[in-house]
């Protein structure tokens, strides 16, 4: 006997499908593949290069029980309908599941929403589609094209630089912009220059205010040397400061738009001190619900794969009603279509919002935990600032003239909040030479010299890229996509190609070498400008003007020709590095070396002598267990943690680093906290203490 008949929805995650089960009729049955399920064999290359590229796909180790599972359920079904998500992953995974179900394809069987609501799940339902298969395309040339680089030059990696070794398509364009930025450090040469501030006063009154050497003889001033800085000194003494100039007026600083996944990213990187895979993480629970005390399982924010900063009118017109009523009108800005998608494939996504306005951070406070509630506030406020009106500021300049000097204080004030209500962060390039101790001065006015100030100052190099501003520059450059970003970066921390220190990246020296090696021997492998285009050629087989395996031809060409090259090659060799250590079983040097999981100490002696021991950096504190040496160690996915010397023997473990102060409170240790503000902290729950450093 036959089950009571249903419909069948397929989703990813089980989340997604406890969240959407509420809003689709009750003939409805959600059920979740968990992501890929079919995909190209992990042990073999997996494609047909004699056969026109064709792929080799096959069921994901671990995922047949599942698939005959979702066999049984759409068997038993008078409909199965596809919900993966709206991207081309989503669109290929819909297609292998077709596939796998016998499903037909010209069917309208595919279900897309890009936000979890009621209304958004019932509309989705009503417009089904057929897979749409130049979507499916795109994602198997990409698939295809990283395959191809990573199984054909990740062998010559191996037998030209180290053993274990792996290439990438995209990740290596990443290192080449990390290593091209060391590069430029390395090759910074620092210039001298000089500052000269004055403290001055209003006469007969202590007003001070600060003001800065601008122009000398009408050009920008640029002092050189302390030579150049005592001869303005001496001249300075010469006249009177007499004030030039007072210049008054108001500058308008504009909303930013609504989030897309890129500005999300490095938003969160930037204030929440969230790495770019843990803000994708957030916000994929965001996106696919959770449980809000009073409404149950709901998602609270639209797709968050997007490259589009557009708004439907929809949730233009429900924000513009939320600041009217909540800020006033005066608050409310340009309420027409707000922002435009920076690429044709993503034009019918929408940027990244929350789904209902009216759920305020502030009414999630109980339902979300702690990190989850800081994104959603970053993406709501974000939000509400792009319909709000341009921030309004009263400027104040004033001009000092000494003989052919002119000092300068520049200063402002904020006059109409505007869209800083809801998202206020200054930038410290805002800040730097605002001054809001502007006495008021009128033309022609003399002013008191109380202290001059010569300041001796060197030129910066470059900083090192961090998540937030390489994620920025792929952006920038058109690598990958934005989905692809923290998959990008994760990966060159994993493989030992990069180092973090202070947030921020330089190459090791395995990744210079296989930077080294690629940039010489696959040019267009690492290329900026030709990795861009792939991802413009990605788009047009989307669009359907160009054809997947066509493009795969053509840039296997150019592989197959740099192969051939790279055979004859000298191996690199990695140099090693001495150290005071001595080998404890023959007595000679021990160096460092590099492995396939990163540097390690070896007996100079090799291969008399086989000895080897792990690198690790002791910590100024001791094991609160055993009151051993506590050291820093790496987990097998490059994350750094802090444990015990005497393990095995002492299990003690931290994610935060130990420090030798003692709790006040308590007489427990104190740890560090992770981010930009340290501060010391108490792991015991009963006494929560903490104290800035």
């Amino acid at each position: 006997m036959r089950d009571r008949s249903y419909r069948l929805v397929i989703v990813e995650s089980p989340a997604k499908a406890k969240t959407i089960q509420k809003y689709l009729p009750k003939d409805c049955k959600v059920v979740a593949s968990k992501g890929h399920v079919i995909d190209l064999p992990k042990s073999k290359l997996g494609i047909d290069i004699e056969n026109d590229f064709e792929p080799d796909y096959k069921t994901i180790r671990g995922q047949g029980e599942r698939l005959k599972k979702l066999k049984a359920d759409a068997k038993k079904a008078d409909e199965v309908i596809l919900a993966t998500d709206n991207d081309r992953e989503g669109e290929a995974i819909s297609w292998h599941l077709a596939n796998y179900l016998g499903l037909d394809l010209n069917d309208k069987n595919r279900m897309e929403f890009l936000e979890i609501t009621p209304s958004a799940i019932k509309n989705a339902i009503k417009n089904k589609r057929t897979i749409d298969m130049n979507i499916v395309d795109a994602q198997q040339a990409r698939r295809v094209l990283d395959r191809l680089v990573g199984y054909k030059i990740s062998p010559v990696l191996w037998s030209k630089v180290l053993r274990g070794l792996s290439a990438g398509r995209v990740q290596s364009v990443a290192m080449r912009l990390i290593v091209d930025k060391e590069n430029e450090i390395r090759n910074f040469v620092s210039e001298e220059y000089w500052l000269i501030e004055g403290i001055f006063n209003k006469k007969d009154t202590k007003e001070a205010f600060l003001s800065k050497l601008a122009l000398i003889k009408g050009k920008k001033a640029e002092v050189k040397t302390k030579e150049d800085a005592d001869k303005i000194v001496r001249d300075l003494k010469e006249n009177k400061y007499i004030v030039k100039e007072v210049k008054r007026g108001t500058k308008k600083k504009n909303s930013p738009p609504p989030f897309e996944t890129s500005s999300m990213q490095q938003d969160a990187n930037n204030k929440l001190n969230f790495s770019i895979s843990k803000t994708m993480m957030l916000a994929q629970q965001l996106y696919e619900g959770v449980e809000v005390e009073g409404i149950g399982q709901i998602g609270l924010i639209t797709y968050l794969r997007t490259d589009s900063t557009r708004l439907s009118e929809e949730a233009v017109k429900a924000g513009s009603a939320f600041i009217i009523d909540k800020y006033g009108k005066e608050f409310l800005g340009y309420t027409g279509p707000k922002g435009k998608a920076n690429s044709k494939i993503q034009d019918a996504h929408e940027a990244i919002r929350p789904s209902d306005v009216n759920l305020t951070p502030d009414k999630l406070k109980t339902s979300l935990n702690q990190d989850q509630l800081k994104l959603y506030t970053l993406i709501y406020n974000r939000f509400l600032a792009s319909l709000m009106t341009p921030a309004v500021y009263d400027t104040l300049r004033v001009d000092i003239e000494n003989g052919d000097y002119i000092f300068r204080s520049t200063g402002s004030r904020v006059k109409f909040k505007g869209y800083l209500e809801v998202y206020d962060f200054i930038s410290k390039k805002d800040k730097d030479g605002e001054n809001e101790n502007i006495p008021l001065l009128t033309e022609g006015e003399e002013v008191d010299l109380k202290k001059l100030s010569p300041i001796q100052k060197f030129t910066q190099p470059p900083a090192r890229y961090n998540e937030a501003s390489l994620v920025k520059v792929l952006k920038e450059e058109g690598i990958g996509r934005p989905s692809t970003y923290s998959q990008i970066i994760n990966t060159i921390k994993n493989r030992g190609y990069v180092e973090v220190n202070q947030r921020r990246f330089s190459p090791t020296m395995i990744g210079e070498a296989v930077d080294k090696l690629l940039r010489e021997n696959f040019e267009d492998i690492v290329d900026v400008d030709f990795t861009a285009q792939m991802e413009s050629t990605l788009d047009n087989i989307e669009e359907g003007s160009k054809k997947w395996k066509d493009v795969i031809a053509e840039f296997y060409k150019g592989l197959e020709k740099e192969l051939d090259k790279v055979k004859d090659i000298e191996r690199i060799k990695l140099p090693e590095e001495e150290t005071d250590e001595v080998c404890e079983n023959c007595g000679k040097p021990m160096v460092i070396k590099y492995g396939r999981f990163g540097k390690f100490m070896a007996c100079s002696g090799y291969p008399d002598c086989k000895t080897t021991k792990p690198i690790v950096k002791e910590i100024d504190a001791e094991c609160p267990k055993c009151g051993g040496q506590v050291v820093e160690r790496k987990s097998k996915k490059g994350s750094v943690f802090y444990g015990c010397k005497n393990y095995p023997n002492c299990d003690f473990a931290s994610s935060q680093k130990p420090t030798k102060k003692i709790c006040p409170k308590c007489g427990e240790l104190l740890y560090e906290s992770k981010g930009k503000t340290k501060k010391l902290f108490c792991k015991n729950k009963e006494c929560k203490y903490k104290e800035e450093q």
